[in-house]
C-alpha cells in the first residue's frame, strides 16, 4: 500500500508541470491572437487613411488633414448601422462641391459609361468627380462603439442598415451635389432596363427632390440604349420622374446608342453637346 501511493503522489506531481505547460501555451495563443488581431486593424485603419489623403491630395489646394478629420467625426466609435447623413454635415461643409452651371451630369444604373465619357470628356461632371466622391468611390469603412480605429471589414451592407456610414455618406453627398446644381442638368439613364427611373434610388429619393427651380432651368435625361434596348423615352417610370420634378424646371429625354457616347468620348474635336 505505501509503494501505490508513492507511485501515485509522484504521478501527481509529473502531471502538474504538464499542467502548467498546457496553461502557459493556451495563454501565450490568446497574447499572440490579440496581437496580430490588434496589428490586423491598426493596418486596415492606416491603410484606410493612405487611400484616403493619397486621393484627396490630387486635388491641389486642399486641406486633406482637416476633411480627414471632419470625415472620422461622422462614424468614428459609433454604433455602424446608427450614422444617419447629418452626421456628414460637418465633412460637406469642409469640402463642398461647388457650383457647375450646366455641367452636372446625373445617372442611375449607367456608371460605367458615365465615368468613362467624363473620364475623357471635360464637359460634365458626376459626384465621383468632386473631391469626396473621387475620395470615397467604390470604398467601404466604419467605425465600432468604444473604438477609435476605422474598419473596412465587418461593416453592415447597403441594404443590411438604413444609417450605415458608406449609405449615408452617399445620401448626404448626393443631396449636396445636387443642391450646387444650376442651369441646365443632364441626367445619364439606363434604357436597357424596364424601369430606367427608380423613385427609391439616390437619383430618385434625394437628387430629382433637391432640384430647384430658382436654380434649375432644365433636367436633360440622355437614356442609354444598347442592342437590348427595353425601355424608351415613353416608358411609365419616366412619367412618375416628371412627377417628381419641379414643375418649373423643363424636362427632356433623348435616346441615344451607348456606342454613340462612347465615340463621342473619344473624339475630343466632336462637341459635347453633339454626344447626344
Amino acid at each position: 500500500m505505501e509503494r501505490e501511493v508513492r507511485l501515485l503522489s509522484e504521478k501527481r506531481h509529473r502531471r502538474r508541470p504538464c499542467i502548467m505547460f498546457s496553461v502557459t501555451v493556451v495563454l501565450l495563443v490568446f497574447v499572440i491572437v490579440g496581437v496580430a488581431l490588434g496589428l490586423t486593424l491598426r493596418h486596415q485603419n492606416d491603410s484606410f487613411k493612405e487611400t484616403f489623403m493619397s486621393r484627396c491630395e490630387k486635388f491641389k489646394r486642399s486641406d486633406c488633414q482637416k476633411i480627414w478629420h471632419a470625415f472620422e467625426q461622422a462614424y468614428v466609435g459609433r454604433d455602424p448601422c446608427n450614422v444617419p447623413m447629418e452626421e456628414y454635415n460637418p465633412l460637406l461643409a469642409a469640402a463642398p462641391p461647388q457650383p457647375a452651371c450646366n455641367r452636372i451630369m446625373l445617372w442611375s444604373k449607367t456608371k460605367d459609361v458615365v465615368h468613362d465619357f467624363t473620364e475623357k470628356r471635360d464637359c460634365f461632371g458626376t459626384l465621383e468627380d468632386t473631391l469626396l466622391g473621387s475620395v470615397l468611390d467604390d470604398l467601404t469603412w466604419c467605425g465600432k462603439e468604444g473604438s477609435s480605429e476605422t474598419f473596412t471589414t465587418g461593416c453592415p451592407g447597403w441594404t443590411e442598415c438604413e444609417n450605415n456610414p458608406v449609405r449615408s455618406f452617399w445620401y448626404r453627398a448626393s443631396a449636396a451635389f445636387a443642391d450646387a446644381a444650376c442651369g441646365d442638368v443632364t441626367a445619364m439613364l439606363n434604357g436597357s432596363i424596364s424601369t430606367p427611373f427608380y423613385p427609391t434610388s439616390i437619383f430618385g429619393s434625394i437628387e430629382v427632390k433637391r432640384l430647384n427651380s430658382t436654380r434649375v432651368k432644365s433636367l436633360n435625361v440622355v437614356l442609354v440604349k444598347e442592342q437590348n434596348e427595353v425601355a424608351n423615352c415613353t416608358n411609365a417610370s419616366l412619367k412618375d420622374l416628371q412627377k417628381e420634378l419641379d414643375k418649373e424646371i423643363k424636362y427632356n429625354c433623348k435616346e441615344v446608342e451607348k456606342s454613340q457616347i462612347e465615340e463621342c468620348a473619344s473624339d475630343p474635336q466632336k462637341p459635347c453637346g453633339a454626344c447626344w
